[in-house]
């Protein structure tokens, strides 16, 4: 059974929404990969500003450590393979990767009804060209991120004991 889970994606498709519940449902702590993210990140996407594979790695990393501890959920974008699998090797255990699809009109929509994040609207093409959905030999769940966060939960939570 997975010990480490992380709810990933582009921006406004509900990772730390849904992270919660999960996190909630399975008693399990949360980490916020916003919080991960170092200054100089933060204030790069403020600007609109897609980060580098360079800029993305102490963040990469912190997370992992974090989910080195077992049972718990995190949300981070993990948009590309080699940052799953970075995750997964500071993670030092096996990572399930949970996806909330959502489609674009809905992402832009969420994003831009949230003011005051730092990340702004107009980064979603980038999140969404920078995207490597999970492939056949990555350990996924695709489900829809416009369920309810309880139903959502529910649906990982029966996942991980089937």
């Amino acid at each position: 059974m997975y010990r480490a889970l992380v709810v990933m994606g582009p921006s406004g498709n509900g990772k730390t929404t849904l992270g919660r519940a999960i996190a909630d449902r399975l008693g399990w702590r949360f980490i916020e990969g916003d919080d991960h993210h170092p200054p100089a990140n933060v204030a790069k996407m403020s600007r609109g500003e897609a980060l580098t594979d360079a800029d993305r790695e102490p963040f990469l990393d912190s997370i992992g450590k974090a989910l080195s501890q077992g049972d718990s959920v995190a949300s981070c974008s993990a948009l590309k393979r080699a940052y799953r699998d970075r995750l997964t090797r500071m993670a030092g255990q096996p990572v399930l990767f949970i996806l909330p699809q959502v489609d674009r009109e809905e992402l832009q929509r969420r994003m831009e009804s949230r003011p005051g994040h730092f990340m702004p609207p107009s980064m979603l093409r980038s999140q969404l060209d920078t995207l490597e959905l999970p492939g056949e030999n990555e350990a996924y769940l695709s489900l829809d991120g416009t369920l309810p966060p309880d139903t959502f939960a529910d649906q990982v939570a029966q996942h991980l004991t089937t």
